[in-house]
């Protein structure tokens, strides 16, 4: 189904359906600008029941949480993508933190490591460690992006997820668009994270997600479009929504051998018990 069509009243999902929930988009990103509102309005035809809408830094925070005051389906997540952790500082790290007191703030995110860009290191590993510390005090679970970055992103979650359980709390949450090995997915899974599942499932070439969606069973996996990026087959390379989400649903079902509707049901409770909703 594409994001362009008109919405029909025909077309809408029966209310008894379970509803599928996105538990990471970007719909603050400027490629929504001219048709934001027409989606986000849509989505509940289409069967799409909610969506958290990630911050990626201190402006797309702001945004991010002034989407999920706006749309009621609509939550927000709070925290700087490691190649924008350059802009952090002390006094705006104090607001970041902040934000996460707002009522539809659900997690820290997103967070963590990307060795595929030119930036600092150490930069982005101090504030990963920082906003990961934030999350335990806060009680909060994380979204991590990790790219290129497997050996150290698992060391400091491991970290702190030690440090965590020595006080007697907690270090919970997702990481976003895996695109490791069953080995790393194993690793996560015995911590609790869920490992979130997108459109690279249904890429022909993407076969270490394949065998991890395949291994891994579905009550560790949840849905996620990071769109407006990696748009599921057949509308790779095209702007990416939740519309395109039934596309994930149906590679998974296949990948695993049970009905699309299983695999809605079972990602939108882990969502929820992700999000603590």
């Amino acid at each position: 189904m594409s994001e362009n069509q008109n919405i029909n009243e025909n077309d809408r999902q029966p209310e008894e359906r379970c509803l599928i929930f996105d538990t990471h988009a970007h719909y603050d990103d400027a490629q929504f600008d001219e048709d934001r509102d027409k989606i986000l309005k849509s989505l509940s035809g289409y069967g799409i029941g909610n969506v958290v809408d990630v911050g990626a830094g201190l402006k797309s925070t702001a945004r991010a949480v002034a989407l999920a005051k706006e749309y009621p389906f609509v939550y927000a997540a709070a925290g700087v993508h490691p190649t924008e952790t350059g802009e952090l500082t002390e006094q705006n790290f104090s607001w970041l933190a902040s934000q996460l007191d707002e009522k539809k703030v659900v997690a820290v995110g997103e967070i963590g490591l990307d060795y595929y860009w030119d930036c600092p290191h150490d930069t982005e590993q101090y504030w990963f460690r920082r906003q990961l510390l934030l999350a335990v005090e806060k009680d909060m679970p994380v979204i991590i992006h990790s790219r290129d970055a497997a050996a150290d992103t698992l060391s400091i979650i491991q970290q702190a997820y030690g440090e965590a359980m020595e006080q007697g709390r907690r270090l919970t949450g997702v990481i976003h668009c895996f695109s490791y090995g069953r080995e790393l997915a194993r690793e996560y899974v015995k911590m609790g994270f869920f490992l979130g599942i997108g459109g690279v499932v249904t890429f022909r070439n993407a076969r270490k997600t394949k065998e991890v969606v395949t291994e891994t069973a579905l009550k560790h996996l949840v849905l996620e479009t990071d769109c407006p990026y990696l748009s599921p087959e057949p509308h790779r390379g095209e702007r990416n929504s939740s519309l395109h989400l039934p596309f994930v649903v149906e590679e998974i079902a296949r990948l695993k051998g049970m009905t699309a509707q299983e695999v809605i049901r079972v990602t939108t409770e882990n969502a929820r018990q992700l999000y603590r909703l």
